[in-house]
């Protein structure tokens, strides 16, 4: 039941902003905007999606096999748009990868992990640079900086340090005991998690040499530029011309706005801090919602189309991994 008032939510700020500016307005920016560019700007997004499929490849040494890459990356994004602060999307790329990687778990869990790490470490960085360069967002810049470094710091010491990971999970296993769980489902739990861990550093630190790290943080930097690309592109799209990194800043604090939020995917609220970011930085206000809920309908909507595809065909074999999982620990 929470988390359909979280979707309510979601769509009441989507159609707060569309009523705000006024549909007729939105309308009238949308059929004068550039359709080719547009276009474009789907296609980057596209691009963006293949990019972190070869990422997610080589990671788990199948770079060969890019089809199935970019279906367990678009199913993994699909499920992070429909969970507070994206924390499914690691889970269902790993339960993806299982079926059909035909990987371990445990190795899909430490290359999502390792993803998340270099995505929100690049972000702290451009955060800081930010605060650094435009003074009017640099308090909400830093904050975002911390936030994201202190996350990527947690994400080490659990994919990194295997004991600093086990000594975390064992805190949040002192508050499961106190969870109406029995004393047996416990005891399997805490063997399984336990061994992931293991399993799970062993896979991350197979692949933490230089050149592996390297191509990562390459690839994790390109997808970054990339989402902003896409962006700039629906400026101009609008006859809007801005500075790209204008467009970063811009980008970085929208999808820190998202993730505090913990609205699925950042629905919602994500189009309010873009418009308003969009206002901040000089954009008329009908022109800011207009590209705001556009570049949504790309990077977001799109995205959640292609995954519910990808999901419903594939569905029931990450169902019966999740069932087997449950059931294992039970038993």
């Amino acid at each position: 039941m929470k988390k359909a008032y979280f979707f309510i939510l979601s769509f009441f700020l989507i159609l707060l902003v569309i009523f705000w500016i006024g549909p007729s307005r939105i309308i009238y920016s949308v059929s004068r905007a550039d359709l080719l560019i547009i276009l474009m700007a789907l296609a980057v997004h596209i691009m963006v999606l293949a990019v972190r499929g070869l990422r997610w490849g080589f990671i788990i040494g199948q770079t060969g096999r890019f089809r199935v890459n970019f279906i367990v990356k678009t199913i993994g994004l699909f499920a992070g748009n429909l969970s507070p602060m994206r924390s499914a999307g690691e889970v269902m790329n790993a339960l993806a990868g299982k079926k059909l990687n035909g990987i371990q778990l445990s190795e899909g869990l430490s290359a999502g992990l390792t993803e998340r790490f270099f995505d929100l470490g690049i972000g702290g960085f451009l955060l800081i640079a930010a605060a650094v360069l435009m003074p009017q967002v640099r308090i909400a810049a830093l904050f975002g900086a911390v936030l994201s470094l202190l996350i990527t710091y947690l994400i080490y010491l659990v994919n990194w340090r295997e004991e600093k990971g086990l000594k975390i999970y064992e805190r949040i296993h002192s508050l499961l005991e106190r969870l109406p769980i029995s004393e047996r489902t416990l005891d399997n739990l805490y063997v399984k998690l336990t061994e992931g861990i293991r399993n799970m550093i062993g896979y991350t630190r197979a692949y933490s040499n230089f050149t592996s790290i390297l191509v990562i943080f390459s690839l994790s930097l390109l997808s970054w530029l990339m989402e902003c690309l896409r962006l700039y592109l629906v400026f101009l799209a609008f006859g809007v011309e801005v500075a790209f990194s204008a467009v970063i800043i811009i980008f970085l604090l929208a999808n820190l706005i998202g993730i505090l939020s913990a609205l699925p995917g950042g629905m919602g609220s994500m189009e309010v801090s873009l418009t308003a970011l969009f206002v901040l930085f000089g954009v008329q206000g009908s022109v800011a919602g207009s590209i705001a809920i556009v570049d949504r309908l790309i990077s977001f909507w799109f995205v959640t189309a292609l995954g519910v595809v990808f999901s419903s065909y594939y569905a029931r074999d990450i169902l019966e991994e999740v069932k087997s999982g449950i059931l294992d620990v039970k038993s």
